[in-house]
């Protein structure tokens, strides 16, 4: 009945959306000086949140830190949500820059891979001062605290079928963000960059969706095909999010695009998606942000947000640093969304899902 409740609002909103698009567009563009201003304002001190990164290098075992903490303050991001990638030995990069399955994994192997990455992920919180996140009140504290972290997993392969292990991973890693899927379709469903073989959400996955409810666990279902999203939301009582995406009319086969009824189905679950980066979709933070806005017109600004898969893209990205984080909130601008709007889309809707999820 909740969900049910929550689609019958949603649906009843379109009007109002409508509105907010025409409103942005006739809204009178602020002069370069106070649009510089205006950004500064809304990365400095404020509740910025990336949903989705790899910002460290601290996803391979063989690979030597890299500077999170300062590019952070230097941008204004005040929060990133750093995923350890939990299928990485069974995946790789194949010549055209598309990632695909290689392997089954050994038993146990991606429960031990994933262990010691987010071992990896405390020791570079560790030496660079980053506060890691457990609840809303640290997360609320995060712009006069310094540059945070919430930690997160891209995948929930690491499961291996067992949902005691969520807790687990929550009880001795601090993990409040999971991913459902990532780059093979695991015990928990399908992805978009495959065949489908598993009829979307599986029976286990909905137990861990449930899981993750009741244990404070943000519910990811970026990379989940279609049919994962819809039985995702049916399962979930808290807000789902899809942290790295971008909206296109008609999704190619594979493609790691969303529909507009896709991006539909998060946000009546008060979910938020968030855009991202790669060049290989955008040539400039003007054709990002032109997708944000197109995003916003079909669910709202209330539930799109920013992922920029720091350090995980196959290309090159449009923002390849949070020191450019003003600049995003720049071109939010100019393309007409209110300050109090782009706030949102920088972070604070990723907060209120956080505080119903977490709490």
């Amino acid at each position: 009945m909740a969900n049910l409740t929550r689609r019958r609002l949603f649906v009843g909103t379109v009007a109002a959306l409508a509105a907010a698009a025409a409103e942005r567009t006739a809204a009178q563009v602020l002069p370069d000086a106070e649009r510089v201003a205006a950004a500064r304002r809304l990365t400095a001190g404020a509740l910025t949140i990336d949903m989705h990164s790899h910002e460290g290098r601290f996803i391979r075992a063989d690979t030597v830190f890299e500077p999170v903490a300062e590019p952070m303050r230097a941008g204004g991001m005040a929060v990133a949500c750093l995923a350890v990638v939990a299928d990485s030995p069974t995946h790789r990069v194949f010549p055209d820059r598309r990632i695909h399955p290689t392997r089954e994994p050994e038993p146990g192997e991606l429960y031990a891979w994933s262990r010691a990455g987010f071992t990896r992920l405390l020791r570079l919180a560790q030496q660079q001062g980053l506060t890691i996140i457990g609840n809303t009140a640290q997360l609320r504290a995060a712009p006069g605290s310094g540059p945070a972290i919430v930690v997160a997993a891209e995948g929930a392969d690491f499961l291996e079928g067992r949902v005691e292990r969520l807790d687990e991973m929550r009880t001795q890693f601090g993990l409040r963000h999971l991913q459902l899927v990532h780059y093979r379709p695991n015990e928990l469903g399908d992805i978009q960059t495959e065949n489908p073989v598993r009829g979307g959400l599986t029976d286990f996955g909905v137990d861990v969706v449930r899981a993750c409810n009741r244990l404070g666990v943000v519910v990811d279902v970026a990379h989940g095909t279609l049919d994962l999203v819809k039985r995702a939301a049916a399962a979930t009582v808290r807000p789902l999010v899809l942290s790295h995406t971008s909206l296109t009319p008609m999704p190619g086969t594979h493609s790691r695009q969303i529909s507009p009824d896709h991006a539909r189905i998060v946000a009546a679950t008060g979910g938020v998606i968030g855009i991202w980066p790669p060049s290989s979709i955008f040539a400039s933070l003007d054709a990002m942000s032109e997708n944000v806005a197109r995003l916003a017109d079909i669910v709202g600004t209330d539930h799109v947000g920013l992922g920029s898969d720091m350090r995980g893209l196959t290309t090159a990205s449009v923002f390849p640093s949070y020191r450019e984080l003003p600049a995003v909130a720049e071109r939010l601008l100019a393309r007409g969304f209110a300050e109090a709007d782009v706030g949102k889309i920088l972070g604070a809707n990723y907060a209120r899902v956080f505080t119903q999820t977490v709490g």
